[in-house]
């Protein structure tokens, strides 16, 4: 079967939905996603979107003292030197380690289905679809970070389609606990808010990967935009990067489902303002959560259409 969204311009036909994984001891897992949830939501300043570029610093380089010079502190930029000659900052170490009191990495997921009325209604993730069914998936995070999506269809190679040149300017971070539709409720055209399922059939596997940081050699932003430039994209996916993504795939996760369906999408839940879920906002359907000390979680979500 081909995957298509013609939201991300590729065909991506949705079918049900099931965590490849073995569902393990919960260990509190909701309750440690949902306990960075503020009580009370933000209140509103405006209409704008949320951008998903990464965040700038606006730090700016200090004059280094010459009295301080040959130490090794650094108070430059990333990856630039600064201070005495010889001296470099580099970003290795704040990659590779947790950084002091952040919290296990958790991704929150929740399947909604299109009803007769039109109305996004949560559905089990183990339902089968057929022809004409039509799914959005919403997306929480309990901490800011990166998430990439990529897709392979029966065991075929994989397929980065998210982030995407043509979305959120080409960035892929995420706020702690605000909302990420795919494909966006919001859309101009109705045909762009659901991914459709047609008379193909098949299994088609959905890797979600949050990091804290952005993934090494895999171009976002304005990288991602130009390579996409004369309909070069999809950006093939690199075999280091693919590896390194298998490899977190073996990494076990936590995982607590919940059996509540049937509700509809809330307006919270679709929020475009960025202004973030509540601790009384409808909780996620299914939460993962990596294990302490881990910089990337690597989901995977296989979907079948019968």
């Amino acid at each position: 079967m081909r995957l298509s969204a013609i939201l991300f311009g590729l065909v991506f036909m949705f079918a049900a939905l099931a965590v490849a994984m073995p569902p393990q001891d919960s260990d509190d897992v909701r309750g440690a996603f949902l306990t960075s949830r503020p009580k009370e939501k933000k209140a509103a300043t405006g209409s704008t979107r949320p951008s998903r570029r990464r965040p700038k610093t606006n730090t700016p380089a200090k004059t280094p003292d010459k009295s301080t010079e040959g130490s090794t502190a650094s108070t430059g930029s990333p990856g630039t030197s600064s201070g005495s000659k010889g001296t470099t900052t580099s970003t290795a170490k704040t990659t590779d380690s947790r950084p002091v009191n952040s919290p296990r990495l958790g991704l929150g997921l929740t399947l909604f289905n299109r009803d007769s009325n039109g109305l996004a209604v949560r559905v089990d993730p183990s339902r089968v679809f057929q022809k004409g069914d039509r799914v959005r998936i919403l997306l929480e995070t309990n901490t800011d970070g990166y998430l990439y999506i990529f897709n392979r269809t029966n065991d075929g190679p994989p397929v980065m389609i998210y982030p995407d040149a043509e979305l959120d300017e080409g960035g892929n971070y995420l706020q702690a606990h605000v909302p990420f539709e795919i494909p966006a409720a919001d859309a101009a055209d109705e045909r762009l808010r659901w991914f459709a399922f047609d008379e193909n059939t098949g299994t088609e596997k959905v890797i979600f990967v949050f990091t804290r940081e952005p993934l090494k050699d895999v171009p976002i932003e304005d990288d991602l935009i130009a390579f996409c430039k004369n309909g070069k994209c999809p950006w093939p996916v690199a075999t280091g990067v693919w590896d390194l993504v298998q490899a977190q795939m073996q990494e076990p996760l936590k995982t607590d489902r919940s059996d509540r369906f049937g509700g509809e999408q809330t307006a919270p839940e679709h929020d475009t303002r960025g202004l973030g879920l509540s601790k009384d906002d409808p909780q996620p359907s299914l939460i993962m959560m990596a294990s302490s000390r881990k910089p990337t979680l690597v989901a995977t979500l296989d979907l079948i259409h019968k």
